[in-house]
């Protein structure tokens, strides 16, 4: 495929507007329609990116014969319904984590995904930030393994609001989207699937009706370990900060940002083309459609960490 991909994105909040972002770095790929709830938003969104074409209902842009990827970042619920219905229309689709908030739909999409031959890719954005680029290639040359990884998932999400501050139109999850960025880093990270899961939560919010705290343990076949902490309730620095134990070194992992375990910061600007995790992943999307590959973090390579949800899930009594 040498043509410009023309891509259609869904979901124009504090996310969509970080892949849009992303996108204007890169060449060859030209976003052609936008979809978001409020269309008087959206419009001006669109108008300042660019983008011809608007609307509030993805089945618009699924229509328009031209749109060759969707890029998908709506409410966890709409995800996976919303990836069949880019897959059935014949389109490449790159879904924002989590793939599904129920494993069966997961699944669901995996066996399509692998029957259309289409590029089926998800969000799973640790696994490109350059900090965690860095981590990796120096397991796969064989000069560090993971002992241990501590990891903390820090919000103060006490109201529904997104990350730009806003009022939410639907209730985020602990265990099933900010969960998984850890469950399937940890397995990525170390090679190895997870054989042993524990999870314990604090109270239910009485009007949001999901945990507000969370701690996960993991374990991988080849004996590391994992401990993750989840809060919604933290007045602090926010977002999802990872140690590395090895056994050469520790590092401390702050999105695309890395450390030591002295604190003093490493140097990752060589590890990619851009320091920017949502850019990276967004060239691996275009790049597998391109190379008519599957890309990292493929439906199929992450399905295992929502079989570990699932398992989590039930321990909890969901």
């Amino acid at each position: 495929m040498t043509k410009p991909i023309k891509v259609a994105l869904a979901g124009a909040g504090a996310f969509g507007i970080k892949h849009l972002d992303g996108i204007k770095n890169i060449e060859g790929v030209e976003v052609v329609s936008l979809v978001s709830r409020e269309l008087d938003t959206t419009k001006e969104i669109a108008a300042k990116y660019g983008i011809g074409h608007v609307t509030t209902e993805l089945s618009d842009s699924l229509a328009l014969k031209e749109v060759d990827a969707v890029i998908l970042c709506t409410p966890t619920q709409m995800h996976a319904a919303q990836t069949l219905a880019c897959l059935q229309a014949g389109k490449h689709v790159q879904v924002e984590i989590p793939l599904c908030d129920v494993l069966r739909d997961g699944e669901e999409v995996a066996q399509l995904a692998e029957k259309s031959g289409l590029v089926a890719m998800c969000g799973h954005t640790r696994r490109f930030n350059p900090s965690h680029q860095y981590v990796h290639q120096h397991i796969t040359a064989g000069k560090f393994n993971i002992q241990q990884m501590d990891v903390q998932t820090y919000f103060f999400r006490r109201s529904n609001m997104n990350a730009l501050g806003q009022p939410r139109s639907w209730t985020d999850h602990l265990l099933w989207h900010h969960a998984a960025h850890t469950v399937d880093l940890f397995a990525y990270q170390c090679g190895s699937p997870v054989v042993k899961a524990n999870a314990i939560q604090g109270p239910i919010h009485p009007t949001l009706g999901i945990a507000m705290d969370m701690s996960i343990q993991l374990k991988s076949a080849n004996d590391a370990i994992c401990t993750l902490s989840l809060s919604f309730n933290n007045d602090g620095p926010l977002g999802t900060f990872f140690r590395y134990i090895g056994d050469t070194a520790t590092y401390i992992a702050r999105y695309d940002d890395l450390f030591n375990g002295k604190e003093e910061k490493i140097d990752v600007s060589g590890v990619a083309v851009s320091m920017n995790g949502i850019e990276l992943q967004d060239r691996e999307f275009f790049a597998a459609i391109r190379e008519g590959r599957q890309p990292n973090s493929s439906v199929a390579s992450v399905l295992p960490c929502y079989r570990v949800l699932h398992e989590l899930e039930q321990q909890l009594g969901g």
